[in-house]
């Protein structure tokens, strides 16, 4: 898809972060956009930075408020929305959480939230948006991470919800492809996004020190690549080299990606520079 001029696009977390870059640059390219999330203050100041970017008068903003976790809230909103803004023919699934922490010191209910949000919430909005766009067709895209195909020490919860979130992604686009629905899934790289600097407050030692070896993207290289890829035959939209390597790497020689995934804890124990590694570092959004 790369004409989105006239056409109404849903995105979910498009207060902040990714969400919000992919709005704006949606925007820029004639899109009506309708976004989502929890907190309408944010929702608000966020609408006011996407509709700046209109290159026309014609063009149609909104948000709605709701909580993702929630099947009746997300059922509600999308079926008002639909009806006010009209049905999506973009929908960008960006809400998600993670606050990272060894296995054992992370409380359930804390990772139930995590999956909840991550993959529970993800699954509702599709449900409640798909009946609406297998009148015309669209394109869905779901993000998940690169922790959604290679296991992030101090990532237990969230690796659970982004894997998780690529299978349900890829047995979805199966079903929908009759309807003319495209279905896809977004893995970025750490992105500089407000949630990250949140991730950072609780990240294991281990994981910290790897990380900042890693090249952090920003929202709008990850909304470019997302545009990019989208309605593209692609599965899978991976932003910015490293990433992309990693992937193949795993997919080729899963052992190797462990081997120096597990070098990389031992090193950081003992407090030695591990800069001078042959493959890039592995790491979460």
């Amino acid at each position: 898809m790369k004409d989105f001029s006239n056409r109404t696009v849903y995105v979910v977390g498009g207060s902040s972060g990714i969400g919000l870059a992919a709005a704006g640059e949606l925007a820029r390219r004639g899109a009506h956009i309708v976004i989502f999330g929890r907190d309408t203050q944010r929702l608000s100041h966020a609408l006011d930075r996407i509709a700046s970017r209109r290159i026309s008068q014609d063009q149609r903003f909104s948000y709605t408020s709701m909580d993702v976790s929630v099947w009746r809230e997300v059922l509600q909103a999308v079926e008002k929305t639909a009806a006010s803004a009209g049905p999506p023919d973009v929908l960008i699934n960006c809400a998600g959480r993670a606050y990272p922490g060894r296995f054992e010191d992370i409380g359930i209910d804390q990772a139930e939230e995590t999956l909840k949000t991550n993959l529970l919430g993800c699954i509702h909005t599709c449900r409640a948006a798909i009946p609406f766009m297998k009148k015309s067709g669209g394109v869905i895209v779901n993000t998940s991470s690169v922790a959604g195909f290679v296991g992030v020490f101090g990532y237990t919860d969230y690796c659970a919800s982004k894997y998780g979130l690529i299978g349900f992604s890829e047995a979805l686009r199966s079903e929908l492809k009759p309807w003319g629905i495209h279905v896809q899934v977004l893995c970025p790289p750490d992105t500089d996004t407000p949630g990250y600097a949140v991730e950072n407050l609780t990240k294991p030692e281990e994981t910290r020190r790897i990380s900042t070896a890693a090249r952090i993207l920003t929202p709008e290289q990850v909304a470019s690549a997302l545009i990019r890829g989208m309605g593209t035959s692609r599965f899978l939209i991976i932003p910015g080299f490293e990433s992309r390597l990693i992937f193949f790497i795993k997919r080729l020689f899963p052992s190797l990606v462990e081997w120096v995934n597990d070098r990389q804890i031992r090193q950081c124990r003992k407090a030695v520079s591990y800069t001078h590694l042959t493959l890039p570092t592995i790491y979460s959004v």
